[in-house]
């Protein structure tokens, strides 16, 4: 947390960009705009340390001085675990005489996944790595892990100590087959055919690493970015990396209890969503709504009213897109967000009849561009965020080809609105009278209702507004998610209004 962390008042700023001089015109010929210079990119390496005064200094030089790709500069983020054996004296000598260094101190031992952590807060470049401050990595290997980022292929790249790296030392036995054995039970959890889960190097887009939230303060840092980055789906990809491992003797600090706690971590967060750090509200709907029985329940009261041309706005990233893209001829999926877009933009790469558009549904302008083109507007979970939903409307109005219609699911019950309203970002809960004065006033008419989800309404109620809780429980969630199929089949003959309602609107001549 930012208040265990000390800054360093000797810390440099990170080297500024120079630009090439500008070439000279040939001559006889009428010179050529100048070309301007290509922007230099900033590369964060992240460095947790802890008690390593035997190394610290060697790893340190050989990390500032490993080749970079071309028209990129580094940073080092260096953040002390409360080092006790001298390591600290070093990094503060270090950082005085080293501008690209920034450092930082944790005021209690924490781990290294606290480290990291800290690190990530304090990084300001384009990308990120995780550089272990012992020698049992090449830094020398920097520009084979950024390759696949600068390519534009990857969001992550991991480096695996067991694919065919330039050399890899011989290691006891039963370490490697814990390793291996560990990057298995983490596949299996995670969907995803890594070789080695547990490398410590990873290199992240930097934009996409702060916005994950990492919980785990020691080892754990591990399996939890790999099962967030697997939920996330982000594209990762593997590249071979050179291995000097040390032995326990030799100062190495991770044991087997360690290992045994990681298999929690990957059991802990394959049941929880936890995916996205503040102050990405929507993210907590998106846990919500990605519960996949309840999206099942969704989709299916919303797929008989779509056309074969849609366009949803406010995609997030993607979970009813990929449920109701099928067999469309042209589904536009936009969203505001960056991050969601770029999952979007991700998710739906090679699928040709999905287009993943930047879209602020509250901006008529944004949404011009598709005037009268699709036979259906998808308004899912999108008006409780919105300044002025009667806008949005409107402006999705104007995308609705004639004899279209619109599909809206909104959060129901204006007396419901509390605390867990406030955190998800909402701007208000609505009525059905509200809703329905709203798309008569924008060109609709409302031919359906549908009351959704009526066995979650008191347990809302009670959290929100008698409890004051803030926040959505992740684990009630997964238990609610699991029950999905009971629910949906008595809530018909519950006596009490939905959670949310569903609106059906025909587009007027």
């Amino acid at each position: 947390m930012a208040a265990d962390v000390k800054p360093v008042p000797v810390s440099g700023a990170v080297t500024g960009s120079v630009a090439p001089p500008a070439g000279l015109p040939k001559p006889g010929l009428t010179p050529d705009p100048p070309i301007p210079p290509p922007s230099r990119m900033l590369l964060s390496i992240l460095i947790p340390v802890y008690n390593e005064r035997t190394v610290a200094e060697r790893s340190l030089h050989v990390v500032l001085n490993a080749p970079l790709p071309e028209n990129m500069d580094r940073e080092l983020i260096i953040v002390d675990d409360r080092s006790t054996d001298g390591t600290w004296d070093i990094l503060q000598r270090l950082a005085s005489e080293h501008p690209s260094i920034r450092l930082y101190r944790h005021e209690k031992n924490q781990g290294k996944g606290a480290a990291v952590r800290t690190a990530i807060q304090k990084a300001t470049g384009d990308f990120c790595l995780v550089q272990d401050a012992d020698l049992e990595y090449d830094a020398n290997e920097y520009p084979r892990l950024m390759r696949p980022l600068l390519d534009g292929r990857a969001d992550a790249v991991f480096g695996s100590r067991y694919m065919a790296g330039d050399q890899t030392r011989i290691l006891p036995f039963w370490h490697s087959m814990i390793n291996k054995y560990l990057t298995l039970i983490s596949n299996m959890f995670c969907n995803l055919k890594l070789t080695d889960m547990e490398t410590c190097y990873k290199v992240f887009r930097t934009d996409l690493l702060k916005s994950i939230p990492v919980r785990s303060d020691r080892f754990g840092f591990e399996p939890e970015i790999v099962m967030k980055c697997a939920k996330r789906k982000l594209r990762i990809y593997e590249v071979p990396i050179s291995y000097h491992g040390r032995t326990y003797e030799e100062g190495k600090k991770i044991g087997w209890k360690d290992g045994v706690k990681a298999l929690g971590v990957i059991l802990y967060f394959w049941l929880i969503d936890d995916l996205y750090a503040e102050p990405y509200g929507r993210a907590f709907l998106n846990n919500l709504t990605g519960t996949p029985a309840y999206l099942s329940w969704i989709t299916g009261l919303v797929r008989p009213y779509l056309g074969d041309t849609v366009i949803e706005v406010g995609a997030g990233i993607g979970n009813l897109s990929a449920r109701l893209m099928g067999k469309k001829l042209r589904y536009v999926a936009g969203e505001k967000d960056p991050l969601y877009l770029h999952s979007l933009n991700n998710r739906f790469l090679r699928t040709p009849n999905v287009e993943v558009e930047k879209i602020d549904p509250g901006k008529a302008e944004d949404l011009a561009p598709f005037a009268g083109q699709l036979q259906t507007a998808l308004c899912i979970n999108v008006l409780e965020y919105a300044e002025n939903p009667a806008q949005v409307l409107t402006a999705l109005r104007s995308t609705v080809a004639r004899g279209g219609n619109i599909v809206v699911l909104a959060p129901q019950g204006k007396g419901l609105f509390g605390k867990v309203d406030e955190t998800l970002g909402h701007k208000q809960r609505f009525s059905e009278a509200e809703l329905r004065g709203m798309l008569e006033n924008a060109g609709f008419t409302v031919e359906r209702t549908h009351q959704l989800n009526k066995i979650s309404k008191p347990a809302w109620w009670l959290s929100s507004r008698v409890f004051g809780s803030r926040r959505i429980n992740k684990l009630t969630l997964k238990i609610f998610d699991k029950t999905v199929w009971l629910w949906r089949r008595i809530d018909s003959i519950l006596p009490w209004k939905g959670l949310s309602l569903v609106l059906v609107a025909r587009a007027k001549d």
